[in-house]
């Protein structure tokens, strides 16, 4: 009967390496569960916070500027008084076309 005793032993460990494979599977597919979750929250968060910044820029051209279109009443007079000059042949069109860019680029 002594020989029973090395086939008795091997028995139980062969009944619970299963046990254990089956812990460590099972630990192991909910790690990488709850990682794959963690990313996908990460995920989430960023095309989130990317739908907002797109409406902000959406909302920005969408308004209109402001100050009726960002020229001052000084400006405007200015290429009144320029374009009167240029009907009146006192300025050329070179002339006008200079000096038109400089107000507009003085806004």
């Amino acid at each position: 009967m002594w020989w029973l005793a090395p086939v008795a032993l091997v028995s139980i460990f062969m009944r619970r390496r299963p046990l254990a494979r089956a812990a460590v599977v099972g630990g192991a597919a909910y790690y990488a569960g709850k990682r794959r979750q963690e990313g996908q929250y990460r995920e989430d968060d960023q095309e989130a916070r990317l739908q907002e910044l797109e409406a902000q820029q959406y909302q920005q051209q969408a308004a209109p500027p402001a100050g009726g279109g960002g020229m001052s009443d000084d400006s405007m007079e200015k290429l009144q008084k320029l374009a009167q000059l240029h009907e009146q042949g006192v300025l050329t069109d070179a002339e006008f076309e200079v000096q038109k860019q400089k107000i507009l680029q003085g806004m």
